[in-house]
């Protein structure tokens, strides 16, 4: 079991979705902290690290169960994604009117 502890001092801001390849089919509601807001507590021996086309996102996901855990971003490398449905207590579903970001179109691939 991975466990991460998140610093939220303002609870879920800015949830969104992201329509590149990979996001679009894992179909997670993400949102995101800085790289210090995010600590992996229990389980960092079952994450496992998955890059493409670039290679500068780094998504992990469980490789007991290969739910998508968080990534590090292309867009802004000093933060983590994180998976809200991983979060206890919280169901991405009851969030409505997610926005989802351009990832087809990445700034840095024009």
């Amino acid at each position: 079991m991975v466990e991460l502890e998140l610093d939220l001092p303002d609870g879920l801001v800015d949830p969104k979705r992201c329509n590149c390849s990979i996001c679009r089919r894992k179909g997670a509601v993400m949102a995101y902290v800085p790289l210090s807001g995010l600590r992996v507590l229990k389980g960092s021996e079952h994450l496992r690290p998955y890059q493409f086309n670039a290679r500068v996102a780094k998504h992990y996901f469980c490789s007991n169960c290969g739910i998508y855990t968080h990534h590090q971003t292309r867009s802004n490398p000093n933060e983590y994604g994180f998976n809200v449905g991983c979060l206890e207590g919280v169901n991405p579903y009851d969030i409505s009117d997610v926005p989802i970001s351009d990832g087809v179109n990445h700034e840095a691939d024009l």
